[in-house]
């Protein structure tokens, strides 16, 4: 996890140091809480709208703790970023797609991405926000591109798979099949506001309903297919 210092961060401390009010006695359960609070806050306000005293106090740690931690505010939203790729990229590994057959497998992966991105609104408009910033924060990890490759190398398997039993066409980039899922999963949960405002849709609900599901995975099983 890197700690990155900006020095012209609102929220800096003015003193340096933990004193008796940095510390717990169990570090970890207090970083998980402050990252699940830093989430919604980064998520919902972003990087500049986001207030250290707001997590600070929905946490009940202090300002003084969070930066003993992290570094700084910049430090704790990168740790969010890396948090939530290392999430899905955790449940997507627990899929066991090798068990499967390979249209099969394609199938589930599609429908996780599609679930997982409609139920975790926060890790899309996370993405969003680092994209106005260029990805400059996910350019300072040390691990978010390891767990993305290893996404890629899921899909390269699966589609080799297929390739080798004539079930995928053969000269297809890997990349390319997992940017269509990303494309059309994202989509469903980054505009349904605008597009439920502009097509008459329904957006007020928990569940996003841009794209059908069920028409996700066909487009995406149409276009490896022969």
């Amino acid at each position: 996890m890197n700690q990155t210092v900006h020095s012209e961060d609102p929220d800096a401390p003015q003193q340096t140091g933990t004193g008796s009010s940095g510390r717990t006695n169990d570090p970890a359960r207090t970083m998980a809480g402050i990252l699940e609070v830093a989430t919604h806050e980064f998520a919902d306000k972003g990087l500049s709208g986001a207030r250290i005293d707001a997590i600070a106090a929905a946490t009940r740690t202090s300002k003084r703790m969070i930066y003993y931690y992290f570094g700084s505010k910049d430090g704790l939203y990168l740790a969010v970023l890396e948090e939530a790729y290392r999430r899905m990229r955790g449940i997507e590994s627990e899929l066991h797609l090798d068990d499967f057959a390979p249209a099969e497998a394609l199938r589930r992966l599609v429908e996780f991405t599609y679930d997982h991105h409609r139920d975790h609104e926060d890790f899309i408009r996370l993405v969003m926000s680092e994209n106005i910033h260029r990805a400059q924060y996910l350019r300072q990890s040390a691990s978010i591109e390891s767990l993305n490759l290893r996404a890629i190398e899921t899909v390269r398997k699966l589609y080799e798979r297929g390739v080798a039993q004539s079930v995928f066409r053969p000269g297809l980039d890997p990349v390319d099949i997992h940017s269509m899922i990303s494309a059309c999963t994202f989509f469903n949960v980054s505009n349904r506001h605008t597009f439920g405002v502009i097509f008459k849709r329904d957006a007020s609900g928990d569940k996003a309903q841009t794209l059908q599901r069920e028409h996700v995975v066909e487009m995406i099983l149409r276009f490896v297919r022969y």
